[in-house]
């Protein structure tokens, strides 16, 4: 693999997992809560609304772009383990593959499944919105570190020996 690439994945890689974290923070840090202050049949609504929307938003191919970038990084600096770099690029991409793009499919997805399956209005509805809220908040606050802890590695990786 050319420096080229290398260094193109490495922009497009920190830029991604750098994008990544600020959508993960802003739903950690305040649209979640202000989402759970909402009457729970307009909070569902809402949370059902974001979740339709953003397969359709420019966010999904920033999603499996960065995620693409990062695992061949990680590949990158596993084959060229004593160059320099190497083994934060190896670090970054695993932690992003693993924190981010696994934890999303494994956790954060299943539960906006279930979700989206409930009757808001509903008696159960009321504690599957309180559960969700705050697990599916726990599992964001694993992206949103693990964005900001790739993004890191994915900058400072070509300076490291």
């Amino acid at each position: 693999m050319t420096q080229t690439l290398v260094t193109a994945l490495l922009w497009f890689g920190a830029i991604g997992c750098g994008l990544m974290a600020g959508v993960y923070f802003a739903f950690s840090t305040f649209v979640m809560t202000a989402l759970a202050r909402l009457p729970r049949a307009s909070g569902i609504a809402a949370m059902n609304a974001i979740n339709t929307e953003i397969v359709r938003s420019p966010f999904l191919p920033l999603f499996f772009g960065t995620t693409l970038a990062a695992a061949a990084l990680a590949v990158v600096g596993a084959l060229h383990w004593s160059e320099p770099g190497a083994t934060a690029m190896v670090a970054g991409g695993v932690i992003y593959v693993l924190g981010m793009f696994v934890v999303t499919i494994v956790r954060n997805v299943p539960l906006n499944t279930t979700l989206a399956a409930a009757d808001p209005e509903s008696v159960a509805a009321a504690e599957l919105w309180a559960a969700y809220v705050r697990d599916w908040t726990w599992w964001n606050h694993v992206r949103t570190v693990a964005s900001t802890v790739a993004c890191g590695l994915l900058i400072v990786g070509p300076s490291v020996g």
